[in-house]
């Protein structure tokens, strides 16, 4: 069994931590560079322009992903307590 709490909780840091890293490089003038840099490893020829950074924007994209990220996880536990307690249980005593 997992914690379904606690799995949201690092999902939805590690998203958040992502996201708060991209707003540091909008901010710092280097989001530019990186996304096209990016997109040329793939072989993509760059279409997308960086806007100006805003802090509300940073905050909402921060806050907003970090709690998707919450529920993700524990959905994510949701369904790995449920295969754990009801499927795998059931195939490895059917053998």
């Amino acid at each position: 069994m997992i914690s379904k709490n606690k799995l949201g909780v690092v999902v939805g840091s590690l998203l958040g931590l992502w996201h708060l890293v991209w707003s540091i490089l909008v901010a710092s003038g280097i989001a530019q560079w990186l996304i096209d840099w990016v997109f040329r490893l793939h072989f993509i020829k760059p279409l997308y322009t960086i806007t100006p950074f805003r802090l509300s924007l940073a905050i909402a994209l921060i806050v907003i992903t970090s709690a998707l990220g919450y529920v993700i996880g524990w959905v994510l536990g949701a369904i790995w307590n449920w295969l754990h307690t009801t499927g795998l249980d059931r195939m490895r005593t059917s053998r």
